[in-house]
């Protein structure tokens, strides 16, 4: 008992507050796990008081709650059980349902739950996590698997992680992940957290001006999933300045063989690589977009930062 248990129904923690046995052929089998309050008033003696005042006060009776032990088989640690049918339905929770899960649990429970999870929804969980929390998962990791969970991340989420691990760690891991996304996890980490460049990602779509709506959305559907943003595509010159902004919607809604330039909107609100936290926020509740484009002191497209990124900051501005 006071073991505890995933519940992915409920997106939550139970702990075990009781055991029910059946007796059979001399022999006593454990059949279900009660993770009622019920339970636990059983357990210390109080079940029949507490029943007689709730029905005379409240005309209420206080029912089980059990889980059938078939359900039910140890972790990896040994404090902590989880529902056998639950191990893939991890997997369908929403990230931030999961994230709760982990940060519920103490450090070696989160630890177990947190290695089996498939290297996707690990990443997607960690996100979403708090990130004293973040550090602390990646710690328990090796290298290897640490690169492979944080290459999965967004650029901008990996890049404040890796910002807030030991030094050593954090070269580590660089190490083994892939040349290309390591040079743009160290552009992101050269910029302070509070300033737009340390806010930005490099991993969103851009376009020369003579590219057509057919070729747009076919670059779109071979290289969607390595994004951190889609909904917006930057036009730019030679030199990467912006010419202007399109959404996807814009694009689905032109004829295949138009240019991008003719349906570019040419009035783009971007910020520079120095702009602070705040202003950036305002920025996002004046205008009402979704990612905002940030530029060098030449104008030049260095990265966009995406608005979930703000969301804490933004939020009390939208009232406004």
């Amino acid at each position: 008992m006071d073991k505890q248990v995933v519940d992915t129904d409920g997106a939550k923690i139970r702990r075990v507050n009781d055991l029910q046995f059946l007796k059979a052929h001399k022999a006593l089998y454990l059949v279900h796990v009660d993770v009622g309050f019920h339970g636990l008033l059983r357990r210390v003696g109080l079940q029949r008081p507490a029943r007689f005042l709730l029905r005379k006060l409240l005309d209420y009776d206080m029912t089980d709650q059990l889980i059938s032990w078939k359900f039910v088989q140890p972790l990896s640690s040994p404090d902590l059980l989880r529902l056998t049918i639950a191990h893939k339905r991890l997997a369908l929770l929403h990230p931030a349902d999961l994230a709760d899960i982990i940060e519920d649990l103490d450090i070696h429970q989160r630890s177990a739950v947190f290695r089996s999870l498939d290297v996707e929804t690990a990443a997607e969980a960690l996100e979403e996590t708090d990130p004293k929390i973040q550090v602390s998962l990646i710690q328990d990791l090796d290298m290897a698997n640490a690169s492979d969970i944080i290459e999965e991340m967004s650029l901008s989420e990996a890049a404040d992680l890796l910002g807030d691990l030991p030094k050593d760690k954090a070269e580590g891991i660089l190490r083994e992940m892939e040349q290309e996304v390591a040079e743009d996890m160290k552009e992101l980490l050269s910029h302070p957290e509070e300033k737009a460049g340390g806010l930005m990602t490099t991993s969103f779509l851009r376009f020369a001006p003579a590219v057509r709506v057919d070729e747009a959305l076919e670059t779109i559907r071979s290289e969607a999933e390595d994004m951190d943003l889609i909904y917006y595509l930057y036009v730019v010159d030679g030199e990467e300045h912006i010419l202007g902004v399109l959404s996807l919607r814009d694009l689905l809604i032109a004829k295949p063989e138009t240019s991008l330039s003719d349906i570019m909107d040419t009035r783009v609100i971007s910020v520079g690589i120095e702009e602070k936290k705040n202003q950036i926020a305002d920025d996002f509740a004046k205008y009402g977009v979704m990612a905002i484009p940030v530029v060098d002191d030449d104008e030049r497209l260095k990265g966009v930062i995406l608005f979930k990124n703000l969301l804490e900051v933004v939020a009390p501005k939208l009232g406004r």
